[in-house]
């Protein structure tokens, strides 16, 4: 459950779910795994806050989870079907995990086995001493689910992701996902060595994005048109971890071709320019006195051939603490902090858990943005909201 409590207060989220999974070991060499997923938020029924496409759309929802056959034989394995496939490092940044695609409906918040979503794919991998490699072929692109807009008097998805200034109001066409189809399958191919103890790997990826473009295709001074879309992209990248006994050191790098990004001048071309980007992550894992777990973590992108009239900077930076301590053996506190280097933006997410029973968690919470109305978190400024939630595992 969550409250909103920035202006207009009322309640976001008010969420059962059930998930269940049953793995079978076949024989030696063969096992399955099925799993699935019900969301009901009642939230869309009891309130018309949200507009009424996105009360259809998260109201109730069915989720099919990793649901695959898994074949080993000798240093080869080979899984069919719907599965995770994550290729990056970082806490909280997913630079170099481009296979999946996410939930942002709530953003990031969610947890990470929550917010990413399975690909249908086959994957084929191959081990032998310290060298792992992990071919991967996608046929039919799972995309990321970004909510629906608002309409006129009523809310568009709580953490919509599309945000201009404020004296636009924009107005959408229904998601052009047509890209989905075989002949744009996405394909990848990642390597990895552990050397003396730092483990590498370098990767080369090519996808429908499953991040959305929004197209300017129409509209007015004042009222543009939007209408999402998927281009196709290009990634090479790199991830490496060393454990260095009381800490652990980890890194990313991402270059990506094909992106566009929306400008600020209506004059261009759907409203977008192509910018090539490199993206890079640091991170420390360590522990501080009185056993509080620490992770920190440097990040960056630098546009490429940069256009000034884009919503960004040429080099945006950032970083990110989090801290974790038990407090007693059943409650454990957490923080994590994203700031930007660029500007006064940021997310601060304090959180408390309670084991209070064997396969029962409760948890108490807030999730807190702030910045300017198109910055990556200052777009949620309004969407400050504290949460519970209790969990049953078994």
């Amino acid at each position: 459950m969550a409250f909103a409590y920035a202006d207009p207060d009322h309640l976001s989220k008010m969420r059962l779910r059930t998930e269940l999974e049953n793995i079978r070991q076949i024989n030696s060499f063969i096992k399955w795994k099925l799993s699935g997923r019900i969301d009901y938020d009642a939230v869309y029924s009891i309130s018309n806050f949200y507009s009424h496409n996105v009360r259809e759309d998260q109201r109730f929802e069915f989720w099919l989870r990793e649901n695959y056959l898994d074949i080993s034989r000798g240093n080869w394995d080979f899984r069919v079907g719907r599965q995770h496939i994550i290729w990056g490092e970082m806490v909280g940044l997913f630079f170099a995990d481009v296979v999946s695609a996410k939930d942002m409906r709530e953003f990031v918040l969610q947890d990470f086995n929550l917010l990413r979503i399975p690909q249908w794919a086959l994957r084929t991998e191959y081990s032998k001493n310290n060298f792992h490699a992990d071919l991967v072929w996608i046929p039919f692109a799972t995309l990321d689910k970004i909510g629906r807009p608002g309409e006129p008097g009523r809310s568009a998805a709580e953490f919509y992701p599309f945000a201009l200034p404020d004296q636009l109001q924009a107005t959408f066409l229904n998601e052009d996902r047509s890209g989905r189809n075989i002949t744009n399958s996405n394909y990848g191919l990642r390597l990895s060595q552990l050397v003396n103890g730092w483990d590498f790997s370098a990767f080369y990826y090519h996808s429908l994005d499953a991040s959305p473009t929004f197209y300017l295709v129409g509209g007015e001074l004042g009222r543009p048109l939007f209408q999402v879309r998927h281009d196709r992209i290009d990634q090479v990248g790199s991830t490496f971890s060393k454990d260095l006994g009381s800490v652990v050191v980890k890194g990313e790098f991402v270059y990506t071709n094909g992106r566009q990004f929306n400008v600020t001048r209506f004059s261009q071309p759907f409203g977008l320019v192509q910018q090539d980007t490199v993206d890079y992550a640091l991170g420390l894992d360590f522990s501080l006195p009185a056993e509080i777990r620490t992770n920190l973590q440097f990040f960056q992108r630098v546009f490429l051939s940069y256009d000034r009239d884009i919503f960004h900077d040429k080099w945006e930076s950032g970083a990110s603490i989090m801290l974790n301590r038990k407090l007693w053996q059943d409650v454990e506190v957490q923080t994590l902090l994203i700031h930007s280097l660029n500007r006064v933006e940021w997310m601060l997410r304090p959180r408390i858990n309670w084991n209070f029973t064997k396969n029962w968690r409760l948890a108490l919470g807030a999730d807190m943005f702030e910045g300017p109305a198109t910055g990556l978190f200052g777009r949620f400024a309004n969407n400050d909201r504290i949460f519970t939630e209790i969990r049953l595992s078994f």
